[in-house]
């Protein structure tokens, strides 16, 4: 127990917290705040692309590597830690000031900016974790960080709307959502203390091989492809407002595709031009992709492509969940108690099973039996669905269900880090996890309007079926390419 109870175990708890506490409160509490406030269901589910922050994290990680801020003298990693907290305290606090049923293109806007702080925090602390401590401390840090961020979805997710109802949510009133929201933004001080009071990691790194001009240029290139990328987007308007779910997901697949081409060409000509120096560039984003395909050579693809659609079944299915227990007729408090503070015991609990499991049967047997139960427990809400309103029949999905993701989200975390190299581990994890939610997240984003075309129970039916081709790959890439370590 020494090496849990060690001071930068309780630190890593704690940071887990302050990483863990905001990510639902622009997911499923925010979704339950737009119900309330009388936003349609579709629009309800498009706000979760507000998460695909986490999704493009990898695109600015190498800013918070390489650019140092003006306040740097608490440390680079401390100061970008520090900037990042406060950032989603700010966010937190002018969200809490919106009202969606009057002003939702404000309350769009502060979940974006909670969004881009929060994946920001994540990818400093992962950094951080790693520079602090030896290698033989990480398992430890690792799981009292994730203990932490479990800790703070609950409080997150049962905690505001426990808070909710217990302030009167039944009838809508802006003021006790502006309470829930203020309150989560107190409960971040618990991640600003603790990087006040934590040592910078004493470790010998080149910050950067950029000047100050250099930095600021690496910096406005950066701004100007999220500009270009927003603009694209924005100007490519859906011809397919009034079609099938499936040409609007690949018309917004194509869409997000022609926003990256722009922003790539933006960043080409720069680099071309000199305005960025190539070596920077090449440093930054080439190096880390390469080195992965170099090591897997052609099979890197369809990891990728496993990476890609792994958690698709369990995210698409997750957006609506709380939008279908109210139709279903559960009360907020019941929602609470069952899918948020019991749902997060048994994610637990399957994390740990299915992190044992990747040690006694391998890591893709592991990979494997964790995709197949996450999507078949996806036709357990599908019986739910057909089903009068039940508390026993709720608990036991959503046990089963939790139990499920908790098993397929760390068999999948082992997949991930044996397949990282130690000479770019937060470059290719960032790029990883990244690519584990951009397809899930915008599909995701249509999920509303593919209950509202096939109802609940065949939309769960289809999120069961959408993970067989997860299963198809694992059981490929098993027989071509072994996991290098």
């Amino acid at each position: 127990m020494k090496v849990f109870l060690n001071i930068k175990s309780i630190r890593m708890l704690l940071l887990g917290f302050s990483s863990g506490l905001p990510i639902l409160l622009v997911f499923s509490t925010l979704s339950v705040w737009l119900v309330k406030a009388g936003v349609n269901r579709s629009t309800i589910t498009m706000f979760s692309w507000a998460a695909l922050a986490y999704s493009f994290k990898f695109i600015w990680s190498p800013i918070i590597d390489n650019l140092r801020l003006p306040f740097s003298s608490y440390g680079h990693r401390k100061s970008w830690l520090l900037f990042s907290q406060l950032m989603i305290i700010f966010s937190l606090i002018f969200i809490s000031y919106t009202d969606p049923a009057k002003t939702l293109i404000l309350t769009a806007i502060g979940s974006v900016l909670v969004a881009f702080s929060s994946a920001s925090q994540d990818i400093i602390i992962d950094a951080y974790r790693i520079e602090s401590a030896p290698q033989n401390m990480q398992g430890a840090l690792s799981s009292m960080y994730i203990a932490g961020y479990r800790i703070a979805m609950l409080v997150a997710g049962a905690g505001s709307l426990l808070l909710a109802s217990h302030l009167g949510v039944d009838i809508y009133n802006s003021d006790v959502w502006k309470t829930v929201y203020l309150t989560m933004a107190f409960l971040m001080v618990i991640g600003v203390l603790t990087t006040i009071y934590s040592p910078e990691p004493n470790i010998k790194r080149k910050i950067s091989l950029l000047s100050f001009n250099d930095q600021l240029r690496f910096l406005i290139t950066f701004v100007l492809a999220i500009v270009i990328f927003i603009f694209i987007y924005s100007f490519l308007d859906n011809p397919f407002t009034n079609r099938e779910p499936l040409e609007k997901f690949l018309y917004a697949l194509m869409r997000i595709s022609f926003c990256f081409i722009g922003s790539g060409i933006l960043i080409y000509l720069l680099i071309k031009n000199n305005f960025v120096k190539k070596k920077v560039a090449t440093i930054a984003y080439f190096k880390p992709v390469s080195n992965f395909i170099e090591r897997y050579g052609k099979i890197a693809l369809l990891i990728l492509l496993l990476i890609g659609l792994y958690r698709i079944a369990d995210i698409v299915m997750g957006v609506v969940a709380n939008i279908f227990y109210l139709d279903k007729g559960y009360n907020v408090r019941e929602i609470a108690t069952y899918s948020k503070f019991f749902g997060v015991f048994a994610t637990i609990v399957g994390g740990i099973i299915g992190g044992y499991s990747a040690i006694k049967i391998g890591t893709l047997r592991a990979l494997f039996i964790g995709a197949l139960i996450a999507a078949a427990s996806n036709l357990l809400f599908a019986w739910l669905a057909v089903s009068e309103p039940n508390i026993d029949i709720l608990i036991t999905v959503i046990t089963a269900d939790n139990i499920s993701s908790g098993f397929a989200g760390a068999a999948f975390v082992v997949y991930l880090s044996a397949l990282t190299s130690i000479k770019f581990t937060a470059t290719q994890y960032a790029l990883f996890s990244s690519l584990m939610l951009l397809l899930p997240k915008v599909l995701a984003g249509y999920s509303g309007t593919i209950v509202d075309q096939m109802g609940y129970a065949n939309f769960y039916i289809f999120t069961a079926i959408i993970g067989i081709p997860v299963l198809l790959l694992i059981f490929w890439i098993a027989r071509i390419a072994p996991i290098k370590e």
